[in-house]
């Protein structure tokens, strides 16, 4: 890696809060995804997913709070990209949302009060209440690529995916 001026993204914090279904309802259960890709497949299926239940595999991508019903004090899920630690191989890395769907169709416009942040410290990069894409049922909402000297940049990317189970978003992240 050459040495360079330009001071990129080095650690990002991604945080997502929703407020409670209503009772008696079932519970809103969103998650954030993270996908990696390599120079050799930049936007093709990504290397490998962080999401629930998983971290990346030299520990760079934590996804370090979750929850499945939206109930608790501050952000309901967050997620630390180290991405100057992550191997030189990768050179992109997409973070959306996605809502499961297991009591039929979700939208963000079905979820009461959804937003979500991206950090680095304490500067805001980027924040959405989902509105622009109210009809989706996930969303890309970041990507962070590599240069040619390893500095990250920063891009904030909302795009809906109508009808997208988490399976489907999951490789249809990386067309953005």
């Amino acid at each position: 890696m050459s040495s360079s001026l330009k001071r990129g993204v080095e650690k990002v914090e991604v945080t997502l809060k929703w407020d409670p279904s209503p009772l008696g309802r079932p519970p809103h259960d969103l998650d954030i995804v993270a996908a990696t890709y390599t120079s050799d497949a930049p936007s093709d299926r990504p290397t490998y997913l962080v999401h629930f239940d998983s971290r990346s595999p030299d520990g760079t991508i934590i996804l370090e709070r979750e929850s499945r019903t939206g109930q608790g004090f501050g952000s309901d899920e967050v997620m630390t990209l180290e991405l100057d630690r992550l191997g030189s191989d990768y050179v992109r890395v997409v973070v959306g949302v996605v809502i499961q769907q297991r009591e039929g169709r979700r939208t963000f416009a079905d979820i009461s009060r959804p937003a979500v942040q991206v950090l680095e410290g304490l500067v805001e990069l980027t924040a959405s209440d989902f509105a622009g894409v109210s009809g989706a049922t996930a969303a890309t909402i970041a990507e962070f690529t590599r240069d040619e000297s390893g500095t990250w940049d920063f891009r904030p990317v909302l795009r809906g995916f109508d009808d997208a189970d988490p399976q489907e978003f999951t490789e249809q992240m990386g067309s953005v």
